[in-house]
């Protein structure tokens, strides 16, 4: 009975302090777009940078604050850093199954392009291949999360010089550039916050029931971190584009892999739980191969609702994996 009563207000602080870490990222990355319709900057290096960055904010923003926490003293080492890897994991996890899976069911069919392989396909199973090799010996070095750091850069460099300028982005322009300006940066300051509440609240979560740090990543951070990308799937879905959803799914897998695990590990250092090197990173690198060649090799390019029907299962596979095969972590 006591134990009960201090969770639930524990449990409350941490689902609100998600739902404002969410919420709060959205808001701010639509004053950004504003602001850079306003000042034309250039389509293509916008939307590589704060759509691609702002739909993982709240990965992003959990992992600084993890890392500052992990310097400071004030929070755990190895807990933290299994709670944001396995967020991390998780939210990509549920933007490369479950939301493409859900993109395909609600459209119907796909054609994927070279362009869409080689731009974006491609360089999230090379980033995938990358972390595993950096988190092979059960750690992320302050090395390996610069070397991270430095793929995205030249990642972003490469794709922003092949790419021709768009059309526009989706937001309309600013009408008050000095009030969209600090309202992003409240927002920001904000996000920083709630990632701090949302931290503080599992670790005490996980001292409190002796539960996986990664695992209670993988279903709070992981799936609330991922309703950005929700939002996008539907509203491509409810406008007949699945290219621009499927280009955003893809990219902030990247973004997750790279720039977030490479962030926190270029501040702090990380530990790396065995169940990530194990399970997650080679599952999302064996099916996102598999998935590329059955789709070029057997459907001609084309995704339709049976891959999608079986990107779900994948999820839940995924999973149900690794309650059962890695129990407490």
């Amino acid at each position: 009975m006591q134990l009960s009563g201090e969770l639930l207000p524990l449990v409350s602080v941490g689902a609100v302090a998600l739902y404002t870490l969410v919420t709060a990222a959205s808001r701010a990355i639509d004053r950004v777009l504003a602001l850079a319709e306003y000042y034309d900057a250039n389509e293509v290096l916008v939307g590589m940078t704060v759509l691609a960055v702002g739909t993982s904010l709240p990965e992003l923003s959990s992992h600084l604050i993890a890392s500052l926490g992990i310097l400071s003293g004030l929070l755990d080492y190895q807990t933290t850093s299994a709670v944001v890897i396995g967020g991390n994991t998780g939210s990509s996890t549920v933007q490369q199954l479950l939301l493409v899976g859900v993109l395909l069911i609600g459209y119907g069919r796909l054609k994927l392009s070279t362009a869409v392989i080689r731009e974006s396909y491609l360089p999230m199973l090379a980033s995938f291949a990358v972390a595993l090799a950096v988190a092979w010996d059960g750690t992320i070095s302050q090395l390996d999360g610069l070397a991270l750091l430095g793929l995205y850069v030249a990642y972003v460099a490469v794709v922003v010089s092949q790419r021709d300028r768009t059309q526009t982005l989706r937001e309309r322009p600013s009408t008050d550039p000095r009030r969209d300006a600090l309202a992003a940066a409240g927002l920001l300051v904000l996000v920083l916050l709630a990632a701090s509440l949302v931290l503080s609240a599992i670790q005490a979560t996980i001292q409190m029931l002796a539960l996986g740090g990664s695992m209670i990543g993988v279903v709070t951070i992981g799936v609330a971190a991922a309703l950005p990308e929700l939002t996008t799937v539907t509203d491509a879905i409810r406008r007949r584009s699945p290219h621009v959803a499927l280009g955003t799914l893809v990219g902030s897998n990247i973004v997750n892999t790279l720039l977030g695990i490479g962030l926190g590990g270029a501040i702090s250092t990380y530990y790396v739980p065995p169940v990530v090197v194990r399970w997650d990173l080679p599952f999302k690198l064996l099916v996102g191969v598999g998935l590329l060649g059955w789709t070029m090799y057997v459907k001609d390019g084309e995704l339709t609702r049976t891959e999608g029907g079986y990107l779900l299962g994948l999820y839940f596979l995924f999973v149900v994996g690794r309650l059962l095969l890695f129990p407490g972590q």
